[in-house]
């Protein structure tokens, strides 16, 4: 589906890379549908994430995970913003690289953390050393999300809206989409 202008974005990233945010604003600049997976998912199950994982572990999200992102990835004009982890199942990175333009949002552990560090809606951060767990975590993913990925974009110390112009200026000039 990857053929530019009618094409759905996916952004994919750690936790705290701003997926949801630049989703968000992404969105409004082109007039698409904004979805972001794991509000969706919490909307469906009416707990919040972090209870999900209490009930039914990280493979029992995993699942409810995959099947929501199927179906938001089969639908049409949308700009959606993956949970951290849905680039873990191959059967996910197949969805998302067959059915949209896939961003990567890419941050260094250290900024991840510092956006984190406060937030207590991220199960896999419930460790007592956190900054070493997202050190783990980019360790294990960064490849995976490079995989999936059309766009790599470091989302370094520039800000959002920054960071919207450069993915607009660069999808305008590579895929011919357009605000």
């Amino acid at each position: 589906m990857k053929e530019g202008a009618n094409s759905n974005i996916f952004l994919v990233g750690m936790m705290g890379a701003g997926k949801t945010t630049v989703a968000r604003l992404l969105a409004g600049r082109l007039n698409r549908t904004f979805i972001d997976s794991d509000h969706e998912l919490e909307a469906r199950c009416g707990v919040k994430v972090p209870v999900i994982f209490e009930i039914e572990g990280e493979e029992g999200f995993r699942n409810r995970e995959a099947a929501v992102l199927d179906e938001l990835t089969a639908r049409s004009g949308v700009v959606l913003a993956t949970g951290g982890g849905a680039i873990l199942r191959e059967e996910n990175r197949r969805r998302l690289a067959e059915r949209g333009l896939v961003i990567y949002l890419r941050a260094q552990p250290h900024d991840l953390f510092m956006r984190t560090r406060h937030d207590k809606n991220r199960p896999l951060l419930m460790t007592p050393d956190p900054q070493k767990r997202l050190g783990e975590l980019f360790a294990h993913r960064d490849p995976l999300y490079r995989e999936v990925a059309d766009l790599v974009m470091d989302t370094g110390r520039q800000g959002v809206q920054v960071l919207v112009k450069q993915i607009l200026s660069t999808l305008a000039e590579q895929w011919q989409v357009s605000a």
